[in-house]
């Protein structure tokens, strides 16, 4: 397990994610003010691959500039803004989502075990009210 890579390339889907949330955000602003660059921008946004924070960002520097930064330091305050909760709401969030798939499971395997014993004994009862049957004059 390399662990270096996988905090990479979490933190590369992270900053995406962080682009995307700031696109959202500059949009809605401009929603507000200027509705014309609002439309721009999601049309913008439509268009190119927002999935990659970084060749969004780089698109977006090549066709406006000003709304490229902006977004940049949205993205910026929204990191600085969670940096700190993040870390114990990512091991809290883990914990809690593993404990309710491993009760989800259990509940699975035990709802199993308990109708396959039931379904034998419901065939065994009725081959054997069967014999019976057959066997009366």
């Amino acid at each position: 397990m390399d662990l270096k890579r996988i905090a990479k390339d979490t933190t590369k889907t992270l900053t995406s994610y962080l682009t995307y949330q700031a696109v959202r955000v500059v949009i809605s602003q401009l929603d507000e003010t200027e509705p014309k660059r609002a439309y721009w921008l999601h049309q913008f946004s439509a268009r190119e691959k927002i999935q990659d924070g970084e060749a969004y960002l780089q698109a977006l520097f090549r066709e406006r500039q000003d709304l490229a930064f902006r977004i940049l330091t949205v993205r910026e305050h929204l990191a600085n803004e969670i940096a700190e909760a993040l870390p114990e709401m990512l091991r809290s969030t883990i914990q809690q989502a593993n404990m309710d798939q491993r009760r989800q499971q259990l509940e699975r395997i035990t709802q199993l075990e308990l109708t396959a014993p039931s379904s034998s004994i419901d065939s065994l009862e009725t081959s054997d009210s069967e014999e019976a049957h057959d066997e009366s004059p």
